[in-house]
């Protein structure tokens, strides 16, 4: 039907109001239309009807359907199985597996993909829909094996369904043929765990290893992208912009608070986003306060 062609074989019986057993059915083949389809079914109920009434029987047959006139036709009577060509297949002779032989074949079986897909539904807390988007994306076995790497579902998902597809989309490839492994993912969420890392050095790190520059680990060493969190460094980056803005410095005393993210700019500029976003707002407010 994707194609704009059906091909229908419409089976219809009748069983009068009462009956117990289903009436005897006719196969009206090789329909083409949807609009055919109900035409033929509703002619053959008139007409079967009709021979029920009248006393007669209807014949177990295929029929045909005439698309001018709306009428089926028979064709060929199917009265057996044999009529339908239906035969034992020789080579294959009738078996009777024991309970105990069916348990340990069960139990070689791996897990199945709708029992798998559950589990992590409940796992990871999905709604059907994220569920959905998450297997037509070719994320789910991404994320899954990035959390076997030790990485949490929440982190895992976030970065293969946002900056990693955004990448594949840039570089007009699936998600899973980035050159970049769950487990190197899972080390760049581990080293923002940690601190080592901020986001966006996080996403500066998984560039580096994208373009084949090697781990995690080894693209932080050559790129400098560990986060500045010695205070000495930081205070020092902190009363240089501070000296620069010192009507930012005056608000901030007067007690509006938010304005000292100004000032945490102008340090994460200065140390080009490598700085403690946090430890830089905290150190603001003390040397302001003194």
């Amino acid at each position: 039907m994707d194609q704009g062609s059906l091909r229908c074989d419409a089976n219809i019986s009748l069983m009068p109001k009462g009956a117990t057993e289903f009436g005897t059915r006719t196969e009206t083949k090789n329909v083409n239309s949807l609009r055919s389809v109900e035409r033929a079914v509703r002619y053959e109920m008139t007409r079967q009807a009709g021979v029920l009434i009248g006393g007669g029987r209807v014949t177990q047959e295929t029929r045909h359907f005439d698309e001018a006139g709306g009428t089926t036709s028979a064709g060929r009577t199917k009265e057996t199985a044999e009529d339908y060509r239906y035969f034992p297949e020789p080579d294959l002779v009738p078996i009777a597996p024991s309970a105990e032989w069916v348990e340990e074949l069960r139990a070689t079986l791996p897990e199945l993909p709708w029992e798998r897909r559950r589990r992590i539904q409940q796992d990871w807390g999905l709604t059907d829909a994220e569920l959905r988007d998450l297997v037509n994306a070719g994320a789910l076995e991404l994320i899954e094996a990035t959390v076997a790497a030790g990485a949490p579902a929440g982190e895992a998902r976030s970065w293969w369904v946002s900056y990693l597809t955004q990448q594949a989309n840039t570089r007009g490839v699936e998600l899973a043929g980035l050159p970049i492994t769950p487990a190197q993912v899972a080390r760049v969420i581990e080293l923002v765990a940690s601190g080592e890392l901020s986001n966006k050095l996080a996403r500066q790190a998984v560039d580096g290893v994208l373009a084949g520059e090697g781990e995690p680990d080894e693209v932080v060493a050559a790129r400098g992208l560990v986060v500045v969190s010695d205070d000495t460094a930081l205070l020092a980056a902190v009363d240089e912009a501070l000296a620069a803005q010192p009507d930012v410095a005056e608000k901030i005393r007067g007690g509006k608070v938010q304005a000292a993210g100004a000032i945490v700019g102008a340090v994460m500029k200065a140390t080009k986003g490598q700085a403690d976003a946090k430890r830089v707002r905290e150190l603001v407010i003390e040397r302001v306060a003194q």
